[in-house]
């Protein structure tokens, strides 16, 4: 079944929380630790100028997240490392996760979060000339994920930790 949690089958793990909680830096590490696996940065998939949450046109982006996961899992990627800020809204990750053609997978989801300290060092550290929002630090997490909080801790720490949950998982 498409999303079920079997044993020995391929791994869908996904990363979500606010920009700057650091799940692209955490997600490219755990990706690198891992053998036979692939890595998508949903930025990439609606990155539009001037972004709104609300533009219909982002659900297209959603789509595309859908087609590349789906493109990983066909080719028998044993680990799909999926990093994304929409992730954290039920509606949108039900939306892609329901788009993915491949059946079987496991998957595996993790919401990094910090405190609002944090994640204004962290944004003006970055250089980003936006408005730091505590909107998504707010949201509550994805109901089943995995919680990390991220303050104190290096993005390898970060990383270690979800490696450590997902081979809890088996093969």
């Amino acid at each position: 079944m498409r999303g079920e949690k079997i044993m020995g089958r391929q791994k869908l793990i996904i990363l979500s929380g606010s920009p700057c909680v650091g799940k692209s830096t955490a997600g490219d590490l755990l990706f690198q630790m891992y053998e036979n696996s692939a890595y998508l940065d949903g930025d990439w998939c609606w990155c539009v100028n001037p972004f709104k949450l609300d533009d219909p046109r982002l659900r297209e982006g959603d789509r595309a997240m859908s087609a590349v996961l789906s493109n990983y899992l066909r080719l028998s990627f044993d680990y799909v490392v999926f990093c994304s800020v929409v992730a954290m809204y039920e509606n949108i990750r039900e939306g892609i996760l329901g788009d993915i053609t491949e059946e079987g997978y496991q998957v595996i989801g993790f919401t990094l979060t910090c405190s609002e300290e944090t994640l204004r060092e962290r944004h003006k550290h970055r250089g980003d000339k936006n408005e730091c929002s505590m909107e998504w630090l707010r949201l509550p997490s994805y109901p089943g994920d995995h919680v990390i909080y991220t303050d104190g801790k290096s993005p390898k720490e970060v990383a270690l930790m979800m490696k450590e949950i997902i081979d809890g998982y088996g093969d």
